[in-house]
């Protein structure tokens, strides 16, 4: 994959505000601690902070279970013995984010998570710095409407419908967690951590995919922009005389 070339073409496509970035595993700590000038965390995080780090200040940053905060960012990418009977019930969130345990539990079950007992290590950094050849997953934050119009990217060639749920708090694992357990894109509404920790804004949204679905999307942005359809998308006008408009792509 050239990274590099992808970033370029879905920064120009898209005019994104931040750094595409990526996700890889490792089975070994060690092979994570051989990046080439790795940052390791110098306290406890939680993930959306961590790629924060990636999307907002450019970092290619190494992680490991004893980095994070807590059971819940360790479980989404299958770090530590994360998936305990405890985490499963959801009772630390209970009063917090649902009204009921059974909530909660049902919330926790919801979530689409790595399993536990495979990885020791993760890396997190972004595309185009060279550091990681071989993400599993690429990522990036957007507006709406840059997202729609990938996603139009990826419906040009082998339409598809995409189905995407939200599970609310711990969005997350609409992403990140979902994408690298699917093999597939995954669309999420960051959730209240990712904001608050992670820096994310009102108007973005992510999009987490295998890296061949950046490549197919970008191909079919290229041919709608020769359509005329390009990001940001002109205002036509509420009160205009639609057939004009429509007439340049539909024709008369």
């Amino acid at each position: 994959m050239d990274w590099p070339a992808v970033t370029a073409d879905l920064e120009q496509l898209l005019k994104l505000r931040t750094i595409p970035f990526g996700m890889k595993l490792y089975e070994a700590r060690a092979d994570m601690e051989a990046v080439p000038r790795i940052r390791r965390p110098q306290h406890v995080h939680t993930l959306d902070q961590l790629v924060g780090q990636a999307a907002r200040l450019g970092w290619t940053v190494g992680v490991t279970a004893e980095d994070l905060v807590g059971s819940q960012c360790r479980a989404v990418v299958g770090l530590g013995a994360a998936k305990t009977p405890e985490w499963q019930s959801g009772k630390h969130m209970t009063g917090v984010w649902f009204e009921t345990v059974e909530d909660a539990t049902a919330h926790q079950a919801a979530m689409h998570c790595v399993p536990d007992g495979q990885y020791e290590a993760l890396a997190i950094g972004p595309l185009a710095a060279g550091k990681i050849a071989d993400f599993d997953i690429a990522l990036f934050y957007a507006t709406p409407g840059a997202m729609m119009y990938f996603i139009n990217g990826l419906q040009w060639s082998g339409y598809k419908k995409f189905d995407w749920g939200v599970v609310g708090e711990s969005a997350c694992a609409d992403s990140w967690g979902r994408a690298l357990t699917k093999r597939e894109p995954s669309l999420s509404i960051p959730c209240f951590a990712e904001r608050r920790y992670g820096g994310v804004l009102d108007d973005e949204m992510l999009m987490a995919t295998p890296g061949e679905y950046l490549v197919k999307a970008i191909a079919g942005m290229k041919a709608l922009s020769k359509n005329g359809f390009r990001y940001p998308f002109p205002q036509y006008g509420v009160q205009q005389d639609v057939r004009e408009g429509m007439s340049v792509s539909y024709g008369p």
